[in-house]
């Protein structure tokens, strides 16, 4: 049976805190450019930026594909999935009479520009109450402004760190990606509280509590990873583009939520169990 060893006295607050807190700021600041240069901080995908999404009943080759929709604003091909900016009704009539020929099994999905903006204000509210509903119970949970303020932290970072990388690999910010960072931000909390609450609440040394939380912690977020993993895999096979999206999220996330919860927070609950006395 593997040993799960994790020694927190060897540690600094800053060695442990510092990686992760740079890339933070780093992709924060990653953000911030996004934001300016195109008015929102992630790519909105077709269900907030409007346009049209078809699914094919099968994987063609891109020449078949390019060839055969050169005359509309094709934006984005992945396997069976085409996406095609927002177009007028006379392109998008043109475009239902081509795949009636070309493909008439295929399924089309059109979302109006003005409905999709008002999807995409649903979706940020829904994140901002989110986080401001879990930071909420997180203070009430342990009235305490440092152990608190980590859990928060980490969350924070673990969203941030990941709609950074959504952008880098060009994940959009859809419905199913949105829902897919909301069950980020309920996990990051569950393994947060579940070191915090080992660490405050609990007696005994410091050392053994951290390295108690850590196994435990540990395996929960592998175990999980692995459902993640093969639920990616299944979709992939079977070309279901919004799960394959949604655990290509959550993957993301957990990598993050390891290295912020047994870095950043674990380095602000050693510091501020120190300052406590506690040995």
């Amino acid at each position: 049976m593997v040993e799960f060893k994790y020694n927190i006295n060897k540690f600094t607050l800053w060695q442990l805190a510092a990686g992760p807190i740079i890339i933070l700021l780093l992709c924060l600041v990653f953000l911030s450019i996004t934001t300016i240069s195109t008015g929102f901080p992630m790519k909105p995908g077709v269900d907030f930026a409007g346009g049209t999404e078809v699914t094919l009943s099968r994987v063609y080759t891109e020449e078949e594909v390019l060839s055969q929709f050169s005359s509309f604003p094709l934006q984005t091909v992945q396997g069976q999935i085409l996406r095609f900016n927002p177009m007028s009704d006379e392109q998008y009539n043109e475009l239902t009479q081509n795949l009636s020929t070309f493909d008439r099994d295929a399924t089309i999905n059109r979302i109006d520009p003005i409905f999709g903006q008002n999807l995409q204000t649903l979706a940020v509210y829904a994140l901002i109450a989110s986080f401001i509903g879990m930071s909420i119970v997180v203070f009430v949970s342990f009235r305490t402004f440092v152990p608190s303020g980590a859990v928060i932290l980490s969350a924070f970072a673990d969203i941030v760190m990941t709609a950074a990388t959504m952008n880098i690999l060009g994940i959009a910010l859809s419905l199913g990606t949105t829902a897919a960072l909301l069950m980020l931000i309920g996990y990051s909390v569950d393994s947060d509280i579940l070191l915090t609450t080992r660490v405050i609440k609990r007696k005994g040394k410091i050392e053994e509590k951290f390295s108690g939380a850590f196994r435990t912690g540990i395996v929960m977020t592998s175990t999980t990873m692995a459902a993640v993993a093969a639920m990616w895999v299944v979709s992939i096979l079977g070309s279901i583009q919004v799960i394959a999206e949604i655990a290509s999220v959550l993957f993301i996330g957990l990598i993050f939520d390891i290295f912020n919860t047994w870095l950043t927070n674990a380095g602000l609950l050693k510091w501020y169990t120190e300052k406590r006395g506690e040995k």
